[in-house]
């Protein structure tokens, strides 16, 4: 690692912690040569996910956007946001060990509700209303029939 001040290559690690919920390290060092701290992060270098929304057109993975749609489906629920992070935590972790990293929309949904399932039937049933589309009563009554049908399945 350079220094930064004066471009010597040994340094001593004072510190170490994680950084960023827990996705990089954030370390203090000290130059043995010149004595001077800075700081260094270290991060997981991630192969970015692409994203085949239904319409064909292609974007990045934007956790943000999943997030924000998650968050809708739980309002008033009681579902904590560090849970619905936790769970797209898992969901990218999912699709990074995946060996293709072009991945539907429609598999990205299906992820979401199997987490939601375990949390909340109702963020379930209205993430799902959005997600598929649902056009009146009936999709909603699909829903709920397999909602219950998987509850009953969960030993």
């Amino acid at each position: 690692m350079h220094c930064p001040f004066c471009q010597n290559m040994e340094s001593r690690v004072l510190e170490s912690r994680a950084a960023e919920a827990g996705h990089s390290v954030r370390r203090r060092r000290e130059c043995l040569k010149c004595q001077r701290r800075f700081t260094t992060y270290e991060r997981i270098e991630f192969v970015p996910i692409t994203v085949i929304k239904r319409d064909g057109t292609a974007e990045s993975f934007d956790r943000s956007k999943l997030l924000r749609g998650m968050v809708r489906a739980c309002e008033k629920t009681g579902v904590l946001q560090e849970k619905l992070e936790a769970m797209i935590d898992e969901i990218e972790s999912q699709l990074q060990l995946r060996e293709n990293h072009n991945v539907t929309s429609v598999e990205i949904g299906e992820m979401v509700l199997e987490h939601l399932q375990t949390v909340s039937e109702v963020a379930y049933v209205r993430f799902a209303s959005v997600y598929r589309q649902f056009k009146g009563v009936r999709d909603f009554a699909e829903a709920l029939s397999q909602l219950d049908k998987n509850a009953q399945n969960i030993p």
